[in-house]
């Protein structure tokens, strides 16, 4: 298996309260262990700070990913965001994102960054500095629109450097809709988009394994059926495709890879 963090860089904290409970999320937000507090005194503060001490480990409650460790998040990653605006820290902040992926690359072998929707200061700073990046879309209009206002945003500064699109994946499809196979046809009928062959299905079990379990479980068990093997088939792709873009590269770091979405 491969050593993954998962730095979760939403507000929201979905992916944080995923991977954990709930009462443990909130410990960690109140005891300032978070990736809000973590560039809360790298970046407004300037000081330094030890990024081993902000990640967590034995998440996930699949009793075969053990080593899956954390970066979690908190709602205040917003006012964070307004901060460094306000004092206009923006090269700071993407320095501070540059180390702290410099660091991670040669402890893990893979580093998966969740950013929210849109392109904040933030989500902007992990785009420039990550190797890749996954575009999570659904299969509707405002979806391709949206991929089409990416593009363009990153065709803005090309001087600035931008990570490698590594794909979009279609997600939350609509089984049997002819509308969503259309969109989905349109989506990989572009090939900028790169479009990964196995889509995620909008499924009511997809909602389910989405909530944490104290009580560790199986894959099957959390992804049973149609869910689990449209999950594996996926990651199968994705890694294929960071395999390929690692020929060529220096072996020592071929396996290591960033990859915001």
């Amino acid at each position: 298996g491969k050593n993954v963090l998962v730095i979760d860089s939403d507000a929201q904290s979905s992916v944080s309260s995923m991977l954990m409970t709930i009462s443990s999320l909130y410990k960690l937000q109140s005891e300032a262990a978070t990736i809000v507090d973590y560039l809360h005194s790298t970046v407004l503060k300037a000081e330094a700070a030890e990024w081993p001490k902000f990640i967590v480990r034995n998440v996930s409650d699949v009793d075969e990913s053990r080593t899956v460790f954390l970066l979690p998040s908190d709602m205040q990653l917003t006012l964070f965001e307004r901060e460094v605006s306000k004092e206009s820290l923006h090269p700071r902040l993407r320095s501070v994102i540059a180390a702290l992926l410099s660091e991670v690359r040669k402890v893990f072998d893979v580093v998966l960054i969740d950013c929210p929707p849109g392109l904040s200061i933030l989500t902007e700073c992990w785009l420039r500095e990550a190797d890749f990046y996954i575009s999570p879309t659904k299969a509707d209009y405002i979806s391709v629109c949206g991929l089409e206002v990416f593009r363009r945003f990153k065709s803005l500064n090309p001087e600035m450097g931008f990570a490698e699109n590594l794909g979009v994946i279609v997600n939350m499809k609509e089984p049997n809709s002819a509308s969503d196979e259309e969109y989905h046809k349109w989506l990989t009928d572009n090939p900028a988009n790169r479009c990964f062959a196995h889509a995620i299905p909008r499924l009511n079990v997809l909602q389910s394994a989405a909530r944490f379990q104290p009580e560790q479980r199986s894959y099957l068990a959390k992804y049973p059926g149609q869910i689990g093997e449209a999950s594996r088939m996926l990651t199968a792709e994705i890694l294929t495709r960071l395999d390929d873009s690692a020929k060529g590269k220096d072996p020592a770091s071929a396996e290591k890879a960033s990859t915001a979405a």
